[in-house]
């Protein structure tokens, strides 16, 4: 027997439950993996509140996870038992030990990359690969906020975008998160909950603004977020830690500077079967040469994932947070 994590509820972390589930075997297309490490991501927070509905109770959580082939089924060649695999999906589940997934969605991992980091950067890395190349192609001389600069997107996405030559903002919480998002990129760090940040942007870009904002935040953070743009900058509003933002007339965009918005998702960007895996070798080949090093600063065991949740949710986390089957 297996196990899994369920809820029968939408709540708080304590909904969060270790069942024995049963595990069919893979079919046409499919493969069995046995997962060694998964990913813990704040979109989990929204599916387990009910902020993001699942398409029934009882329903799993998790988006990304790293194992090795267990079986496969009738006519898959694309992977063979033994092979170290990966994926992100948006369909939830990954909290388990074991699970069938459809061949197209898993990608081989390389020898440079060890389940764990490949768990910690499905989603998040994935997430900063397309922002950074694609929603908006930040290149050497630009000037980006990141918000949220400690946390697992944000430091990967910081780096990278320092390696890309840019010069990377980012807001943090604390101290301690402003030492740790300068030693991994960023030029800048502003304690949000100190200072005004719209405000320390001006200052730092002598008026002028950045040409790109990468907002997880949401509600709170998005009118100043704006503010802080340059002329024909874009706001990237890419999650809702603090909220939906509010519905607001487009005619503002046009009174800040012509500014562009947008609201992106990974699973957009990763549809195609091709883009997946060019994106992928892309993440693993700028993690591989050491450009983008991944903090997996906390490890639960799957049994315990109540409480990594709860050390998300109240901020205690940095970089990223990984479960272990």
């Amino acid at each position: 027997m297996n196990k899994a994590i369920r809820i029968s509820a939408y709540g708080g972390p304590e909904v969060l439950k270790w069942f024995d589930v049963d595990v069919l075997a893979p079919g046409p297309g499919q493969a069995l993996i046995r997962q060694s490490a998964c990913g813990l991501n704040y979109i989990d927070v929204y599916m387990r509140t009910g902020l993001y509905p699942l398409p029934q109770l009882p329903g799993g959580l998790g988006m990304d996870a790293a194992g090795v082939v267990e079986a496969v089924g009738k006519g898959v060649t694309d992977v063979r038992v033994g092979d170290r695999v990966a994926y992100v999906t948006k369909i939830a589940g990954a909290y388990a030990q074991t699970r069938v997934m459809d061949v197209e969605s898993l990608v081989i991992l390389p020898d440079a990359i060890c389940d764990k980091t490949a768990a910690a950067i499905m989603l998040k890395g994935l997430t900063a690969q397309y922002l950074l190349r694609r929603t908006y192609d930040v290149k050497a001389g630009d000037t980006i906020l990141m918000h949220a600069a400690a946390g697992g997107v944000g430091l990967i996405l910081c780096q990278w975008a320092k390696h890309l030559g840019a010069t990377v903002i980012g807001t943090v919480g604390s101290e301690e998160k402003a030492e740790l998002a300068r030693a991994h990129g960023c030029d800048h760090t502003i304690l949000y909950r100190e200072e005004n940040f719209k405000d320390r942007v001006q200052s730092i870009t002598s008026g002028e603004g950045v040409n790109v904002v990468y907002d997880s935040i949401g509600k709170d953070t998005f009118m100043d977020s704006l503010d802080s743009l340059k002329p024909l900058g874009t706001m990237v509003t890419f999650g809702n830690a603090s909220g939906k933002v509010e519905p607001f007339d487009p005619g503002i965009l046009a009174a800040k500077g012509s500014l562009f918005v947008t609201r992106p998702t990974l699973f957009t960007y990763i549809a195609k079967r091709q883009d997946l895996v060019a994106m992928t070798d892309d993440l693993f080949a700028v993690v591989a040469s050491g450009a983008v090093k991944v903090e997996i600063n906390q490890e639960f065991a799957m049994a315990d994932v109540a409480q990594a949740h709860t050390a998300l949710e109240s901020r205690q986390t940095t970089g990223s947070t990984i479960l272990l089957p």
